[in-house]
């Protein structure tokens, strides 16, 4: 039986038609392993993330989810399919609604599937402190607000997480504690990664595995 993998073959992708950012591509991401992405700014690595996240449909190729290809992209696809896969954004600031606390972010797909809106042990484990909770992103750094978009991502417990140069403005002690939460997700509960980055030492330290782009 074949192994749980998020899988993009054959991908083409751009924003324009005619203007190709992505072009023949292939990329598996194993339930339970990091898989690294690395490569110079403008080589398609954000625009994988959109379409892996099913945020940005593709011109050609398949996506597949655990066995599954998806048909539909964006709100149209199915909540089973949306929900199984998370992911953290370069920028928090371009991420979140600025009218919004650090706690209504991190509960906001709880609420939008209509779960529970509690932070539970989420915020204690990116740490976030209960008085961080209760800010507005002008009001934390990017770090701080880096940590309530990892806990936005995990609240749903996806089986796939796509970090898109999720460290890029942060300190080394925030990269560090945002890489071991991630880390843990993949060691617990078998959740399946790709870390994308322009830090090759990161990788190489993070990663079970890297492709590098050129």
């Amino acid at each position: 039986m074949q192994a749980p993998v998020l899988s993009g073959t054959g991908l083409v992708a751009g924003y324009r038609r005619g203007v190709t950012v992505l072009s023949n591509v292939d990329i598996k991401v194993d339930r339970g392993a990091v898989l690294g992405l690395a490569g110079p700014s403008g080589c398609g690595k954000s625009t994988l993330a959109k379409v892996l996240t099913l945020l940005h449909e593709p011109w050609a190729g398949e996506v597949t989810l655990d066995d599954v290809v998806v048909r539909r992209f964006r709100h149209a696809a199915p909540r089973a399919q949306r929900t199984a896969i998370g992911v953290v954004f370069q920028q928090p600031r371009l991420s979140v609604d600025p009218r919004f606390t650090l706690r209504e972010i991190v509960v906001e797909p709880l609420a939008a599937n209509g779960f529970p809106a509690e932070v539970g042990d989420l915020a204690e484990r990116v740490g976030l402190t209960e008085d961080l909770l209760g800010r507005r992103p002008h009001e934390v750094s990017d770090g701080q607000l880096q940590r309530a978009c990892l806990a936005r991502a995990l609240a749903l417990k996806p089986r796939y997480l796509v970090c898109d140069e999720m460290t890029a403005m942060l300190d080394a002690s925030t990269t560090a504690a945002l890489v071991g939460v991630v880390q843990e997700e993949v060691h617990t509960a078998g959740v399946g990664v790709l870390a994308i980055s322009h830090d090759e030492e990161l990788l190489s330290v993070w990663a079970d595995d890297v492709q590098r782009w050129v």
